[in-house]
């Protein structure tokens, strides 16, 4: 019958956790870095990969079908995202995010219902620790987490350099900007610009040695500071990116009333995250990312373009509107 009803989204949605896990394992496995090298057969990759043979073939093909891979002859070779974008040699690696999501978030959303039920993080916070000590405290984490957050915003970063009016203004702050994916981007496509990178220090060393592969250390500086603590330094714009919705509302206008402190009349805030949908029906990224900020802070949450422009309205800023840049992912630009 034309219109009959089936489980199959039903199924697909909730034994979704298959498919994420397949891909996590892959990349644990180091799968794509290595097919980047050239189509393997499954025997070889069974030895790559230090994997027992009766489910190989199965584990591979789940990969096939997913879009991971593709398969020719009996070879394996990677789809050509896999290869930008999964292969740890490359500089769009977005890996060590899964990889961080594969050893960690994996398992703390498995307590997601007792996290709904009290309200608190379901993260490290339950045996005394938080997010950023895990991150933070480990380098070679943390250089993992911030190349994957370079990943993720170089898409970003080229949108907000092509659709802000960059040419207005000389100087920029980007707070929280961590490796300097943003950065990076806005100073290649404006080169009458010159920035900061106001971080944590132990940010800074991994942002220079980012920044200097690029040639822009002329114009593009560190400053150690920590943005609850400290003024922010001032600039004709400032940005934050996957920063506010860390915070609970307290916090998050306590950010904002800094960025106006900061920034002279007529500057500009860039705020940019995955910004949900006014109607909260469209962008499922940012609701679920809404969730994993229940799941990984105490108070965070996303929030619609609407919660913020009228946050930074309260905050003093004359005008805003919402851009959206790629993907699941929008800019509020406001003027003070």
């Amino acid at each position: 019958m034309k219109n009959e009803k089936t489980p199959d989204g039903i199924l697909h949605l909730g034994l979704g956790f298959m498919g994420s896990k397949v891909l996590l394992s892959a990349v644990e496995l180091g799968l794509f870095t290595e097919l980047a090298k050239g189509p393997r057969d499954k025997d070889a990759l069974r030895v790559y990969l230090g994997v027992d043979g009766r489910s190989v073939e199965d584990f591979l093909d789940a990969l096939v079908a997913l879009g991971m891979l593709d398969r020719k002859k009996g070879k394996y070779r990677n789809t050509p995202e896999a290869n930008l974008f999964l292969d740890r040699s490359k500089p769009g690696y977005i890996g060590g995010l899964l990889e961080m999501a594969n050893a960690r978030l994996y398992g703390f959303w498995g307590s997601l219902t007792e996290g709904l039920k009290t309200g608190q993080a379901q993260n490290e916070a339950k045996e005394g620790g938080n997010l950023f000590e895990a991150i933070y405290g480990d380098p070679d984490r943390l250089r993992g987490f911030l190349q994957a957050m370079t990943g993720l915003s170089t898409g970003t970063g080229r949108a907000i350099a092509k659709k802000f009016p960059w040419k207005k203004y000389r100087t920029f702050v980007d707070v929280g900007g961590a490796q300097g994916g943003v950065p990076v981007q806005v100073a290649l496509a404006h080169r009458h610009l010159s920035g900061i990178n106001f971080d944590l220090p132990v940010v800074g060393p991994i942002f220079e040695d980012y920044v200097r592969s690029f040639g822009l250390d002329g114009r593009l500086k560190f400053q150690a500071g920590d943005f609850f603590k400290e003024s922010l330094p001032q600039a004709d714009v400032i940005i934050m990116g996957h920063i506010l919705h860390d915070w609970n509302l307290e916090e998050k206008r306590a950010l904002i009333a800094k960025v106006y402190q900061a920034l002279p009349k007529g500057g500009a805030y860039i705020v940019h995250e995955a910004i949900i949908d006014n109607d909260r029906r469209k962008n499922a990224f940012g609701l679920l990312m809404s969730l994993n900020m229940l799941i990984e802070t105490p108070g965070g949450f996303d929030y619609t373009g609407a919660d913020g422009q009228t946050w930074m309205k309260e905050a003093g800023f004359r005008r805003s509107k919402v851009v959206p840049l790629v993907g699941p992912d929008s800019m509020i630009v406001a003027i003070k």
